[in-house]
């Protein structure tokens, strides 16, 4: 009659002879004699397999935090720039108002004009609630990072390097660049 231990507690006798005689695959013969051999690692090789599964453990847990971390990350990104794709489609509709307002006729009348800047204004104030600021590089230095160059141009008063005129805006979206100011840089 074969013995197995499975606790210090717990003694099961087990009568192979009494179970069906199916047959046993060797995958299954060397799990029951591995574990029949059990009791044959020494105290030394058994706290060297707890360290190991200490550490995996420890490797599984810092993965998981990671992958947390990464999550909520990208949560937090997609709810920041999720809207970028609309508000930049947005911004045509600002310049557009914007060269209404610079180019009116002499025929249009001042509640005309108002009418447009209060359209223009409800406009940038409702980009501004999702974290849409304009960049209007008055009196800088050109930033390639921030700045498209259409032209150079010569002024005296200006030193170079710095903008000239802005023919855009750009934007950024919580400090994301969406669309470049597009300007002259002054070049003596």
């Amino acid at each position: 009659m074969a013995k197995q231990k499975k606790s210090k507690d717990i003694d099961l006798d087990i009568d192979i002879s009494e179970l069906p005689n199916e047959e046993v695959s060797p995958e299954v013969e060397m799990d029951i004699e591995s574990n029949s051999n059990m009791g044959s690692d020494t105290y030394e090789e058994l706290l060297d397999k707890n360290e190991d599964l200490e550490k995996a453990s420890l490797r599984a847990k810092a993965d998981l935090d990671n992958a947390l971390k990464r999550t909520l990350a990208e949560v937090e990104k997609a709810h920041k720039y999720g809207v970028e794709k609309l508000l930049a489609e947005l911004l045509p509709v600002i310049d557009n108002l914007e060269h209404a307002l610079n180019n009116l006729s002499e025929n249009a009348t001042k509640e005309d004009k108002e009418g447009i800047e209060l359209t223009l204004k409800s406009f940038e104030s409702a980009l501004d609630k999702f974290g849409m600021i304009p960049i209007y590089p008055v009196n800088e230095d050109f930033n390639p990072e921030k700045h498209e160059a259409v032209t150079m141009e010569k002024d005296e008063s200006k030193e170079n390097g710095s903008i000239g005129n802005i023919f855009q805006r750009g934007w950024e979206l919580h400090s994301r660049l969406v669309r470049p100011a597009r300007v002259t840089v002054i070049k003596n």
